[in-house]
């Protein structure tokens, strides 16, 4: 399933290209009708990310604005796009720019830009709906198309709250990116959550609970360049470990919105770890796909850094990828 980076990029895509428009939802597909009439032809104020969820508030008065009190007049529409679900676009010089952005499984893991949107094609209004499409944002200058999602939801702002509440701290946040003091309080609370549970640190890693948006990739590739076991107890990762895999995760994660795909072989400067020698140094953007990776989907290769075979099992239900070799 795409990890926070992807639903970061939507949060913001999705702001860039609604926000403050008056939007008509539909359900083509008909198995969301009932939250499409709820959210029909309401102002789109703004969409976020937490974690892996994706929220999409709209406002109920007319005022392209909105609060916590009223939850008649606030309405958010919850979407987990789980192994399957991806939105398309499409419109006019507005969307130019704007990519799909989906599962893994249905995108490759890479976003697609959108062909019919730019300068030089008119828009006439939204196409005939293609495939099972659950919801249709349309604007005047352009469309969303959302296909098979996990969960796709109308919750309140007390809902929002809850999930909030039940989430670890999001890499992703934009002050955690800044390097802000509540960046140091997040970095602090993921050490107390990883640190405090004799369970595998590589199953915890993907606990939204402990931390908000690592998935399967994210998962392999941080403990790889930290040379931490995935089996190691979260209770045995010492603080100085919890630490730079806080600082690495904000890195890595943020370069993946700013570029739109998942790198894992560049070096950070500001904190090193235990794969300096082996990244390049250069701008993540250079690096081709083949060299994107340490260890995700490289099993029965040499380690880069020890030339211990690359090993594979299944962790929290996904597939672990790891070196027995110098990851301890």
């Amino acid at each position: 399933m795409p990890e926070g980076h992807s639903i970061h990029r939507l949060a913001r895509q999705l702001t860039d290209v609604f926000g403050g428009q008056r939007v008509r939802v539909s359900s083509p597909q008909g198995r969301f009708a009932a939250g499409a009439e709820l959210l029909d032809g309401h102002v789109l104020t703004r969409a976020e990310a937490i974690g892996k969820q994706l929220l999409v508030s709209f406002d109920h008065d007319g005022t392209g604005t909105t609060t916590n009190d009223d939850a008649d007049r606030h309405r958010v529409l919850r979407i987990h796009l789980g192994l399957y679900g991806a939105f398309s676009f499409g419109g006019d010089a507005s969307f130019a720019g704007a990519s799909s952005i989906g599962a893994p499984r249905r995108m490759g893991e890479t976003e697609h830009g959108t062909a019919d949107a730019g300068e030089d094609v008119e828009y006439t209004g939204p196409p005939a709906p293609v495939g099972a499409v659950r919801v249709r944002l349309v604007s005047d200058h352009g469309w969303a198309d959302l296909r098979g999602p996990t969960a796709c939801e109308v919750i309140t702002a007390a809902d929002v709250d809850a999930l909030r509440e039940a989430a670890g701290p999001d890499p992703l946040r934009e002050d955690s990116a800044d390097g802000e003091d509540s960046a140091n309080d997040d970095g602090a609370t993921f050490a107390r959550l990883l640190r405090r549970r004799g369970v595998a640190c590589g199953q915890l890693l993907m606990d939204q609970a402990v931390v908000a948006g690592i998935g399967n990739v994210y998962r392999a590739e941080l403990l790889f360049r930290a040379g931490i076991d995935p089996y190691r107890p979260g209770k045995k990762i010492t603080e100085q470990e919890a630490a730079d895999l806080w600082a690495d995760t904000v890195f890595l994660m943020r370069d993946g919105v700013r570029l739109g795909r998942i790198v894992t072989t560049q070096r950070d400067p500001e904190h090193a770890v235990a794969v300096e020698d082996l990244t390049l140094d250069v701008d993540a953007a250079d690096i081709p796909a083949e060299a994107s990776r340490f260890v995700y989907k490289h099993t029965g290769e040499p380690c880069p850094r020890c030339g211990t075979t690359i090993a594979t099992a299944v962790m929290a239900g996904r597939n672990l990828y790891w070196c027995p070799g110098c990851q301890h």
